[in-house]
């Protein structure tokens, strides 16, 4: 078991990298398996910018580290987890959820054929997260049943109670883009706020 979760992960850094997981005010997370930030890395040998572009480049390289816009944890053995793209993150409750990880879950119920998560906005939390689910033939999911399925993984402290949603579309089919990746741009722009926009 040990062997299997250390070679699902990304790995240890090679000498001379400088990588580190930060919040958003660049502050470092533990190291703990569990906290989330971007992935930031510093080593002889990156791009010093973008050509001919002095702003994204001062993006990139803020606080002196070369942003990567990779969302993932690092355990006390150093390991790095890559858990999610910052685009996709869900940020809500002052916690980032791992959209991703929600996916892997949400799709181990019994009643779920695919599914695609999204952040939509929330006025009281920043952002919510929505399911989108294609369900099995002849099946339905709601709230409850959701909820309750991801419940065990809250009681083991694997995801955050704000991961679970308050609410589920049931769609015939999820986008997709050209090589077959959920399309989470095209999707938040039809289901801002949850309603499917036309």
């Amino acid at each position: 078991d040990r062997e299997l979760d250390v070679r699902t992960r990304a790995g240890l850094p090679v000498p001379l990298v400088d990588l580190r997981i930060v919040d958003e005010d660049m502050c470092e997370q533990p190291r703990d398996g569990v906290s989330p930030g971007e992935v930031v890395v510093r080593a002889p040998w990156l791009t010093q910018g973008y050509y001919r572009n002095e702003a994204a480049s001062e993006t990139l390289w803020a606080g002196g580290f070369l942003h990567t816009s990779d969302i993932g944890v690092i355990g006390a053995d150093g390991y790095l987890r890559i858990t999610d793209r910052i685009k996709d993150v869900i940020k809500t409750g002052g916690e980032w959820l791992s959209s991703l990880q929600l996916e892997d879950l949400i799709s181990r119920h019994p009643a779920v054929a695919e599914v695609a998560v999204i952040g939509i906005p929330d006025t009281r939390w920043g952002e919510r997260p929505l399911p989108l689910v294609v369900p099995k033939p002849g099946q339905t999911v709601d709230v409850a049943s959701l909820c309750e399925h991801l419940s065990a993984w809250v009681e083991r402290g694997e995801i955050s109670r704000f991961a679970l949603p308050e609410q589920v579309l049931m769609v015939e089919s999820i986008a997709r883009t050209s090589v077959g990746k959920i399309n989470k741009k095209l999707l938040r722009e039809q289901y801002h706020g949850g309603i499917a926009r036309t």
